[in-house]
This record gives C-alpha cells, sequence and structure tokens, in this order.
C-alpha cells in the first residue's frame, strides 16, 4: 500500500478511536466557485452585523493561504444531536446548544487527533479549525465527499441527516483523497424553505442571514432586536432548529453518544419564570461552559423580551 493511502486510512482509523462520526479528505487547492458565491453573499449585505464576514475572504477560499505547505483537506463531522428534548412549553434553545460549548470539546479531540497521528506518521504540521477561523467548512465536507449542502445551507449525510458538528485539519500531508459528493438529494422538497419563521432562506441554496433566528438571538450585539421581527421568533430564545427539524433526511438522525454533550439540566427544564428570575451571577455558574455564553446574560434577557407571550 503506498504511503498516501495508508495515512489516509491511519487518520480515518484514528478519527473513529476519537469519536468522530464521519472523516473525509480533499486536496487543498482554492475553492474558486466558493469564492464567487461567498463574494456576491457578501455584496448583497446577507451577513448583517456579522463585520467578521468581510475579513480574511482570500484565506476564507484557500486553504493554502491560510495554512502554508498545505496539502490536503481533512473534515471530520461529530453528531450532537441530544437524546432528551426540552420540557413543553420552555423557551427553546437550538439543540446544538444543550450541552457544553462545541468549540471546547472539539479543540480538544483535534488536539488528540494530532498528536495521535504524529505519534503514527511522524512530523506533521498542520492547524485544526472549529467554527472559529476562515475556513468553509461545508464546502470542505463536500468536497471530501461527506454530504451535500441542502436548501437550509446545511450539510446533510444521506445516512445520518444534518445534526452535526464540523471540524477541519487543515494538514502538509499528501493523502489520498475521497472523491467530492455529486448528487443534491434535496429534489423538489421545500420543507425547510416553508418552516423557516422569518423566510430566511432563499433560492440557490442562499440564506439571508440578516434575517435568520440564530443571527438575531446569538450573533446580534444590539440590545434591541428590531421591531419588524415581532411575532416571528415564537417560542425561540437561543437559535432555531425549525429548517433541520422539518428535514426528511432527519428521520436518520440519532442521538449522540458523546458524554461531554450530554444536555445541562436547567436548559431541559428551565421554566419562562426561571428564565425570567435567572441573574447574572447564576447565568455565569450554570452556562459557563456552554453555548450560551457567545449571547451573554444580556444577550439572553433581550431575547427573552422579545419572545411572543406565554
Amino acid at each position: 500500500m503506498a504511503a498516501r493511502e495508508k495515512n489516509s486510512d491511519i487518520i480515518k482509523s484514528t478519527a473513529k478511536a476519537l469519536g468522530f462520526d464521519y472523516c473525509g479528505i480533499a486536496r487543498a487547492r482554492k475553492l474558486d466557485e466558493d469564492a464567487r458565491r461567498l463574494e456576491n453573499w457578501l455584496a448583497k449585505g446577507f451577513q448583517g452585523t456579522m463585520d467578521y464576514m468581510n475579513q480574511h475572504f482570500d484565506l476564507r477560499i484557500d486553504p493554502t493561504k491560510l495554512v502554508p505547505g498545505a496539502k490536503s483537506v481533512i473534515t471530520l463531522l461529530l453528531n450532537y444531536l441530544p437524546a432528551q428534548r426540552q420540557d413543553p412549553g420552555a423557551p427553546q434553545v437550538s439543540k446544538y446548544a444543550y450541552g457544553a460549548d462545541y468549540h471546547e470539546v472539539i479543540r480538544q479531540k483535534l488536539k488528540e487527533f494530532l498528536q495521535s497521528i504524529r505519534d503514527d506518521i511522524g512530523e506533521v504540521g498542520g492547524r485544526g479549525f472549529v467554527d472559529s477561523a476562515p475556513v468553509l467548512e461545508k464546502s470542505w465536507a463536500q468536497q471530501s465527499g461527506l454530504g451535500w449542502i441542502g436548501k437550509n445551507g446545511n450539510l446533510i449525510t444521506k445516512s445520518a441527516g444534518s445534526f452535526f458538528f464540523i471540524a477541519t485539519l487543515i494538514t502538509d500531508l499528501d493523502l489520498a483523497t475521497d472523491d467530492p459528493f455529486v448528487p443534491d438529494y434535496c429534489g423538489t422538497c421545500s420543507r425547510c424553505v416553508d418552516s423557516c419563521p422569518t423566510q430566511a432562506i432563499l433560492p440557490d441554496k442562499v440564506i439571508d442571514g440578516s434575517r435568520c433566528i440564530s443571527y438575531f438571538t446569538i450573533e446580534l450585539k444590539e440590545l434591541l432586536i428590531p421591531e419588524k421581527m415581532k411575532g416571528t421568533f415564537d417560542n425561540r430564545l437561543f437559535g432555531c432548529d425549525a429548517c433541520q427539524d422539518v428535514c426528511p433526511w432527519n428521520r436518520f438522525s440519532h442521538s449522540t453518544k458523546d458524554t461531554a454533550l450530554a444536555p445541562i439540566r436547567e436548559i431541559l427544564h428551565f421554566t419562562r419564570d426561571d428564565w425570567e428570575d435567572l441573574t447574572e451571577e447564576s447565568f455565569k455558574i450554570i452556562f459557563k461552559d456552554s453555548p450560551l455564553k457567545r449571547a451573554k446574560f444580556a444577550g439572553i434577557k433581550r431575547n427573552l423580551k422579545f419572545l411572543s407571550p406565554p
């Protein structure tokens, strides 16, 4: 077996041993088609106030500029679908945020991943990323053969749906690559488009980020949510799963086995009154390891005021 194939096998077996659900490999190169789509998306202002999206354009579309000497892009998927759900009527938190902050969980796995392949292969240069650097993760997942990008902008796997975190490792290893995932199995289905509470899902798999509930409840740093959005959030406190919940491919999804992502008790059982009575001190204690930190205490309170009346 050639070294490229052997090393790719080592990487995929290591990913499985660390609890990742899928692993795919693509050649590091400039993503020309994605560059055109991203440029058009930014020009239309769909990023809203997320100014970081305007930065590092060249790095986003070309991993060899982000990691000099890069030859391969390794994409890893980690299932996050919780086995439990929030109590009926509770202010809704997106399922990805039920447990510990995935950035920390996956960063630790990536650290172990890189060390393990160095132990098995030798000196390996590379950097791992998880939703915190200018990397087009979903595009690389598709290029690595893991799935297709649905009409809702999410990566969808044919065997297990879309409830996955995506991590990327850009490395100087010359590896055997997987074929891109070419089919698009969304077909004529429009359930995600029809279910979006704010009509943020546009034609041609374009998402108007400036209209998404996740944008308003997580990314928006202003103290007030635009009044025009009143009545569209229903009971969504942090994030939104509407487009994933109705996706037919998620009938194949299954609960995560990663105990690090186990739900925080308060997220499962807090009533609206509990959220109303929550103090900043308690927020910092209960959610110190939670993705809810991104919205901060003031953001959670702002979101709470914007929910539909109980």
